[in-house]
């Protein structure tokens, strides 16, 4: 029997979070280091039967509940299909990525779901880059209500992305790292509800649009910055615009007390910049280091209260 595999890693947002959401630039990258995957077998029972062992869940798709967003990344897929009769399958999702905290574990899981599905079943139109991030954002938006567009970008295509959100089509910029960037991702073990948090800053910016938008435009002058210092090899430079987008965050209350200390940690022993990353109030912070320093800044988050602690390096 045929199985087809395919996967998509985390990501982690640089810069702009929130304010991309407005139209103003964002930069993000691939942790290709931690990922999901999806599995699609032939079965010999009839149905489409959806597992997901890291959650203990087994079910046939015909009776997933409303919203399932396992469901509707296949079934986004099957709306494609001319089949006379939809194949017999096992489709299963297996993940490294920790949940609800930033690094896009919904948008890794749909990407690779559609990704192998469409292969399976010989769609390859579907299984391009572009195609794959089209329907995630279809599943994104089941999950977050009004998602940036990002996450399912970063994954589909595990490159690193400047992106802008604006009509008629998202702008969507690969680039180069000029000088290798080591990020440390320090888990909160708090829950981020990006929704909750998205919605919260929506409502304070319809209540004092005048401060908002200057906060989103300074943020969208970070990514622009940063962007920049990425491609000329400056990592110092990165440090400090990530500090000062954390102060921007800070000011749309989406920090919290256990993300200020952890970032606190990473200042006091030596990294050049931390910042929270993706929609904040818990989630995870990154911390830019340099090699020779790493053991020391991953020493001290660790001390004060992280979860857990990846490395990524860009290059």
């Amino acid at each position: 029997m045929a199985v087809t595999v395919a996967s998509a890693p985390a990501k982690i947002i640089l810069f702009g979070e929130h304010a991309v959401v407005y139209g103003r630039p964002a930069i993000a990258v691939p942790i290709s280091q931690v990922r999901a995957e999806a599995i699609v077998e032939d079965s010999l029972r009839s149905g489409i039967r959806l597992r997901a062992p890291n959650l203990g869940r087994e079910y046939w798709l015909n009776e997933a509940p409303d919203g399932d967003p396992f469901a509707r990344a296949v079934q986004s897929v099957l709306e494609f299909v001319t089949l006379p009769n939809l194949p017999d399958l096992t489709i299963t999702v297996k993940s490294m990525i920790p949940i609800a905290s930033g690094l896009g574990s919904g948008a890794a899981m749909a990407a690779a779901v559609i990704r192998s599905l469409a292969l399976h079943l010989e769609i390859t139109d579907l299984a391009t880059d572009e195609q794959v991030s089209t329907l995630c954002y279809q599943v994104e938006r089941l999950l977050h209500g009004t998602p940036s567009g990002i996450d399912n970008t970063v994954v589909a295509y595990e490159r690193p992305v400047y992106f802008v959100r604006q009509q008629p089509t998202n702008r969507i910029d690969t680039f180069s790292v000029a000088a290798p960037l080591h990020l440390l991702v320090a888990d909160t073990g708090e829950e981020s509800k990006t929704w909750d948090v998205v919605g919260d800053v929506r409502r304070q910016w319809q209540e004092n649009p005048k401060k908002f938008e200057l906060l989103f435009d300074n943020c969208g002058r970070m990514a622009n910055e940063a962007r920049i210092a990425i491609q000329e090899g400056d990592p110092e430079r990165v440090g400090r615009l990530m500090h000062e987008n954390q102060g921007y965050l800070r000011a749309m209350t989406v920090s919290s007390e256990k993300l200020e200390r952890l970032i606190a940690a990473a200042d006091s022993s030596g990294a050049l910049g931390a910042k929270l990353s993706g929609a904040g109030r818990g989630g995870n912070m990154i911390a830019l280091v340099e090699e020779e320093n790493e053991d020391e800044v991953r020493s001290s988050l660790l001390a004060t209260g992280a979860n857990s602690v990846l490395l990524s390096v860009l290059t």
